[in-house]
């Protein structure tokens, strides 16, 4: 559990920074410079990344049970998570879906970490998707009061709208027919 928990301080810390301390984050960023600064940011989030799989999947091994939802709750997390994967894609195929929300991937990991929570009720499960829920609830908030910078994606079209939900839905069939027990050794069905 040590291993997952260092692992959402690491990943979640770093994702943090500038909702914590946006002025520090600017200093470094210029003192180190922009390439530097991202590299740092990068290396960070991908040690904490896999320390989150690592520790996770350890702590599946020897689970402790907090809550036993009820089965009609798996239902809902299914619906819950049909727009993650649309939402993530419109995050770079900008179009009125981003125009409406602002930020999509915030909204997606909302979504994706809830239904989690719903359909889970070990000890592990409620830190790796509390920790996600209550981290993206947080940053949103602080968007109201910080300079947002901009994310690398391409340009908006009409047609993104249309490629992130096509595309999305594929990709969340593909998660639910196989991929998701591939990669995480968890049938979602």
């Amino acid at each position: 559990m040590t291993t997952l928990i260092v692992g959402l301080i690491l990943f979640l810390g770093v994702h943090s920074l500038s909702m914590i301390n946006e002025p520090l984050r600017n200093r470094l960023n210029a003192s180190m410079g922009e390439g530097a600064f991202k590299g740092l940011y990068s290396v960070v989030s991908l040690v904490g990344l896999v320390l989150i799989v690592w520790g996770y999947g350890a702590a599946r091994m020897d689970p402790t049970l907090i809550y036993m939802p009820p089965a009609w709750l798996k239902h809902v997390s299914f619906l819950l998570l049909v727009p993650v994967f649309p939402l993530l894609f419109a995050t770079y195929f900008p179009g009125k879906i981003k125009a409406k929300l602002g930020h999509p991937m915030l909204a997606a990991v909302k979504l994706w970490a809830l239904a989690h929570l719903l359909a889970n009720g070990m000890l592990h499960d409620l830190l790796l998707f509390g920790s996600f829920l209550a981290w993206s609830v947080a940053d949103r908030i602080s968007m109201k009061r910080r300079t947002q910078r901009a994310i690398p994606t391409l340009p908006a079209t009409k047609a993104n709208d249309i490629i992130a939900i096509i595309g999305g839905l594929a990709v969340y069939v593909i998660m639910v027919v196989w991929a998701h027990q591939w990669l995480f050794g968890v049938a979602p069905a």
